[in-house]
């Protein structure tokens, strides 16, 4: 199958049944999407308890345990979850060479912010005394886990604490403003996240008088300075495409060493789909090339 024959079979998985309406609906369908093409059979799962959290470790053989990916999962801060993206982190981790954290932070509206930035902290400091160095460990997210990510970046930094090897975003969702000229331009091909939905979203996450420019909401507002190189993979497809153009232009701006990946015709988080996308699997084995030479220490 062609790149678009393959994209078009998970477009029409994704159309299947009618889009879901109430948050139990639409966390039950993203699990379901998410999960429907199940982990390898050689990966070695266990649970863990992150100071209160639920968290996943994964090993894929022949890994390093000894360096670890953190990842926190999309959904827009009110769906997603371990089991929604357990393939995409089991197989990024396999791609890196290391180990990897996945985990289910608290969601909104039940958890609105800074609920899920408090447990990403949380799972920081875990990792941290759990005896693993921060430039063993890269933080990674996509969609809403990807403004994790920033966010928990950004919060390090000005806590002068150290700092992880590198940071991995795939699609993500930076800009809560919703500024992106690409919210209009991307909408009618985007089959999953569409101006509307974004709006739900955020205000549910944010509630009333929460500034939206708050760059730990919006981390395209932050200051990136200092940040450890960052890898931003989006696809052309998206309607957030211009929250990554924008974020990597204004990292790179700040003296950040960043890579973006603009990937023809693929929707949001796209490597979701890797089993049966080739696409997919190729945005991985990038990224886990990005990944292993940051945390390897090498040039």
């Amino acid at each position: 199958m062609t790149d678009q024959s393959e994209v078009d079979a998970i477009r029409t998985l994704l159309g299947s049944k009618p889009r879901p309406v109430g948050w139990a609906e639409r966390r039950q369908r993203l699990d379901e999407v998410g999960s429907i093409w199940p982990v390898e059979e050689d990966i070695d799962l266990e649970p863990v308890d992150v100071d209160g959290i639920s968290g996943e470790w994964s090993l894929a053989p022949g890994s390093d345990p000894s360096r670890v990916l953190l990842f926190f999962h999309g959904g827009g801060y009110c769906s997603g979850s371990i089991q929604s993206h357990r393939r995409l982190v089991t197989e990024a981790g396999r791609a890196a060479g290391i180990r990897t954290l996945a985990v289910a932070y608290r969601l909104a509206p039940e958890n609105p912010f800074p609920a899920a930035l408090e447990d990403a902290i949380a799972a920081w400091r875990f990792l941290r005394r759990q005896d693993f160095a921060a430039e063993n460990i890269v933080v990674g997210g996509d969609s809403a886990g990807g403004g994790i990510t920033l966010s928990l970046l950004t919060g390090l930094r000005d806590e002068g604490a150290a700092l992880p090897a590198c940071g991995w975003l795939i699609s993500p969702w930076t800009d809560l403003t919703m500024s992106g000229t690409t919210l209009a331009t991307k909408d009618a091909i985007d089959p999953i996240i569409h101006t509307a939905y974004l709006g739900e979203l955020a205000d549910a996450y944010l509630g009333l008088g929460i500034d939206r420019t708050d760059p730990r909401v919006s981390p395209l507002h932050a200051d990136l300075k200092g940040l450890p190189p960052l890898l931003v993979q989006v696809g052309s497809a998206e309607t957030l495409l211009a929250d990554a153009t924008r974020l990597a232009a204004a990292a790179g701006g700040a003296d950040v060493a960043v890579t973006l990946e603009i990937w023809p015709h693929m929707i949001h988080a796209w490597p979701l789909w890797n089993a049966h996308l080739e696409p997919g699997r190729r945005a991985l084995a990038t990224a886990g090339a990005f990944m292993q030479r940051h945390v390897s220490g090498a040039p």
